[in-house]
């Protein structure tokens, strides 16, 4: 048995975001991972599918790239070849992290980890003590009830990341996040495509002018979605996937993605033996990611906050620094970057209109559209930046859709937490010419002095 400050269960994004942290503050650190370093962000998550989808925009360069004057043909997918980059970029991050733990003196041991006792792990046969025991043991890809994944017809995101050919047709299941990612994907590669939702829109947790326009970009892609109704059974033969639908319309598919979200991966792992509140398979903590037990944690998609990978590096910061002591303040969850990198891309921070008005704010709205952006008509990209102000006072959401406007979020966050007004960001000078230009013409006009924009 060994004795550590830390002994973290989980060696994802919040699991070695801890880690990395509570070493560099002199803290003791033990990490267990089931699998490989890094976790579902890095191996089946968000790095391979964003790799997916700059394979896709390369592919539709080629097929646009008469265009911008360029001669080029697009012919057809490589899946070898595309997987082959797609695992290059996942092995080289690998390594680097794995370098990264090792430099830190962090003890890793890879194995299936149980908790045992209120300080104590055990994995392959051996038992690992801490002052601070610090869940993170993520995510698994959910199902519906009576829908069974079989992998060959019937998938989740983890088999859609290993396809070695291009389905001619598609089904979706879910227009979230991941949905609408792989659904866009599968576009760019040539796939027939449509989305189920039982929502009444695609993005339903985004504002909703930014689903419509979402909804019109995928329109305009050929990229088919039913809204508003739910899904009632799959059947499976040679041919392929026949989907029905509550409202008894039918469609069939060589595939059906099931992505209607991700559950806690916290069944079987001795979380309920030691009393930990739990609450629909999550573990409930207080705004410092502290258990109902005092000396455990948990953190990222363990616990009912946002399921985004950054977010879970950031829970494991703050669980290390006040461990170490340092007092550090509670996440607002509402200054989040979020980011669907779909094409279009959508990405947010701050609040919704329908979230503003809900707590009683004095809603003043924007809307931006990027056709009165140079970069933008140079990308040949349509959508626009929608800000959320509080009448005489800080912008409370900012709302993009449009090519490459996650890149926005940097600048976009800290108007948010930093309670920057329009007047605050309006003299601010933009490169030119920039996306980046847009931020500061929607704030420009806001302040009621618009620029590029029809005031």
């Amino acid at each position: 048995m060994a004795d550590f400050d830390l002994v973290i269960l989980g060696g994802g994004s919040g699991g070695y975001a801890c880690a990395l942290r509570s070493a560099q503050l002199g803290l003791s650190v033990v990490l267990i991972e089931a699998d490989k370093l890094g976790g579902t962000c890095l191996h089946r998550g968000c790095i391979p599918t964003k790799a997916l989808l700059h394979a896709g925009e390369v592919a539709d360069s080629a097929r646009d790239a008469a265009h911008f004057g360029v001669n080029a043909e697009f012919h057809s997918m490589d899946m070898v070849a595309v997987n082959a980059y797609k695992d290059g970029v996942i092995s080289r991050l690998h390594k680097g992290l794995q370098g990264l733990v090792k430099s830190r003196n962090i003890t890793f041991v890879q194995g299936h980890g149980r908790l045992v006792s209120k300080d104590t792990v055990e994995v392959n046969g051996e038992r690992y003590t801490g002052k601070n025991v610090v869940l993170a043991t993520g995510s698994y890809a959910r199902t519906l009830p009576g829908l069974e994944i079989d992998g060959v017809r019937i998938i989740t995101s983890d088999h859609a990341l290993t396809l070695d050919h291009v389905p001619a047709r598609v089904i979706v299941l879910g227009g979230g996040v991941i949905g609408c990612e792989f659904a866009s994907v599968w576009k760019s590669f040539g796939s027939d495509v449509r989305i189920i939702e039982a929502l009444p829109h695609l993005v339903a947790l985004e504002d909703e002018s930014t689903s419509k326009q979402l909804e019109r970009a995928f329109r305009k892609r050929g990229i088919n979605f039913e809204l508003g109704v739910r899904f009632a059974s799959a059947s499976q033969s040679d041919a392929g996937v026949k989907v029905t639908l509550e409202d008894g319309k039918e469609f069939e598919a060589d595939l059906l993605l099931v992505a209607v979200g991700r559950g806690p991966v916290s069944a079987n792992l001795g979380y309920e033996e030691q009393g930990l509140a739990m609450e629909r398979g999550y573990i409930t903590v207080d705004n410092k990611c502290r258990t109902s037990v005092p000396g455990i944690w948990a953190v990222g998609d363990l616990i009912p906050t946002l399921q985004l990978a950054h977010v879970g590096f950031g829970e494991g910061i703050l669980v290390a620094e006040e461990i170490a002591g340092l007092n550090p303040q509670p996440i607002n969850y509402d200054g989040v970057p979020r980011v669907t990198y779909s094409d279009p891309e959508v990405a947010s921070v701050g609040l919704t209109t329908a979230q503003a008005t809900a707590r009683g704010h004095d809603v003043v709205e924007l809307s931006y559209d990027l056709a009165g952006n140079g970069k933008a008509q140079i990308l040949r990209t349509a959508g626009s930046i929608k800000l959320v102000s509080q009448k005489g006072g800080p912008v409370i959401g900012i709302h993009m859709v449009g090519a490459r406007v996650g890149e926005l979020l940097a600048e976009a966050q800290l108007i948010y937490n930093w309670e920057a007004s329009a007047d605050d960001v309006a003299p601010l000078i933009h490169a030119h010419p920039t996306l980046s230009e847009a931020m500061g013409e929607a704030h420009m006009a806001l302040a009621g002095k618009p620029l590029h924009a029809h005031g």
